[in-house]
């Protein structure tokens, strides 16, 4: 509690002292903080842990390829429902 006071107190001074100086710390603050606490954020995550960072290349199936789709629009890797019932 008394390390809160010495903080108050310094930002108190620093506000006296300087103004401009304190807001853009403030600001500063804010901006490191809000991601953490954003929804954007956490959607955002399970949309880039969804999407594959490799795309299908159409290329011509010898009948030996058992980890190529046979079409370019078969439906391959985790579904996106959940994105769409939000």
């Amino acid at each position: 509690m008394a390390g809160l006071g010495r903080l108050g107190a310094a930002l108190k001074t620093l506000w006296a002292k300087e103004p401009v100086i304190t807001v853009s710390i403030g600001i500063a603050a804010l901006a490191l903080v809000s991601p953490l606490v954003s929804p954007y954020t956490k959607y955002s995550g399970m949309i880039n842990r969804a999407t594959p960072y490799t795309y299908p290349v159409p290329v011509r199936d010898d009948g030996n390829m058992p980890d190529i789709p046979a079409h370019p629009c078969d439906k391959e890797g985790p579904s996106l429902e959940w994105l769409k019932n939000l």
